[in-house]
C-alpha cells in the first residue's frame, strides 16, 4: 500500500497565498509563475488554470491585502477615519514592502483598490465635504492614500574619511547654506528620519487643510 501523502487540491486561494509567500520572503520579482508552480510542486501550465497570467496574480495579490482593511469607519469626524484608513494601509504595507510595486505597476485599479478609494471618499462626503473639495484631497493624498510617499531625490552621502568629510561639508554647506542648516539644526535630521512620523505629518498636514477649507465653505 503507498504512503504517499495525497497532493493538497490546488485551487485560486492557494495559488495567490503562496505568491504572497515568495514576494514576501524575496521581493515582488520573485513571485512568477513558475516559482508559484515550484513552490506548490505543480507544473507552471496547472496555475493557468486557476489565474490567466501573472499581473491577473498581482492583482488578486494586491486584493488579498486590501482586503483586510476596515470595512466600517467607527472614529469620530471624517479626518480621523480618513486617518485611521490610512494608516491601516501603510501597516499592510510595512508588513509586505512588495505591495508598493505592485500599485505602481497596476494597469487599472483593482476592485479592493476601488473599494479602499470609494471609503475614504465615503468618510469624506459622510463629513459633508463637497464633491470638489473631496476631489482635490483625493489628489492632495495622492499615494499616501496607500501608505507611501514618492520621496525626492537623496542627497549625497558623507565620506567615510574624517578629512575628506571635512572638505566635502564645507563645501556644501558654501553651496547648499539652507539645507545643510535643516541637517544640522533639526532634532532629528541628522539621525535618519522616522519614516513613520514624517509620513504621519504629511497626512496631518493635508487633512488638517482640507479641513480649514471645508470650514471656510469650500463649494
Amino acid at each position: 500500500m503507498s504512503t504517499t501523502a495525497p497532493r493538497p487540491r490546488l485551487d485560486r486561494p492557494g495559488i495567490v497565498a503562496a505568491a504572497i509567500a515568495l514576494a514576501d520572503e524575496h521581493g515582488l520579482e520573485a513571485a512568477s509563475m513558475r516559482k508559484v508552480a515550484e513552490r506548490l510542486d505543480v507544473t507552471p501550465m496547472a496555475l493557468y488554470k486557476h489565474v490567466e497570467n501573472r499581473s491577473e496574480l498581482i492583482d488578486e495579490m494586491l486584493d488579498h491585502l486590501l482586503a483586510a482593511l476596515p470595512e466600517g469607519m467607527d472614529q469620530e469626524g471624517w479626518r480621523s477615519n480618513v486617518r485611521a484608513r490610512v494608516l491601516a494601509c501603510r501597516a499592510i504595507l510595512v508588513a509586505h514592502p512588495w505591495m508598493r510595486e505592485a500599485i505602481e505597476t497596476r494597469p487599472l485599479a483593482t476592485p479592493q483598490a476601488l473599494a479602499h478609494m470609494d471609503a475614504l471618499m465615503a468618510a469624506m462626503f459622510d463629513g459633508g465635504l463637497s464633491a470638489d473639495l473631496v476631489h482635490h484631497a483625493m489628489h492632495a493624498l495622492s499615494t499616501r492614500m496607500w501608505g507611501f510617499t514618492r520621496d525626492a531625490m537623496p542627497t549625497p552621502s558623507v565620506p567615510e574619511d574624517p578629512h575628506e568629510r571635512e572638505r566635502v561639508v564645507a563645501a556644501f554647506t558654501a553651496s547648499y547654506p539652507s539645507i545643510m542648516r535643516m541637517a544640522t539644526y533639526a532634532p532629528h535630521a541628522a539621525a535618519g528620519c522616522d519614516e513613520d512620523a514624517e509620513f504621519g505629518f504629511a497626512l496631518d498636514l493635508i487633512l488638517a487643510g482640507v479641513y480649514q477649507l471645508h470650514q471656510g465653505g469650500w463649494r
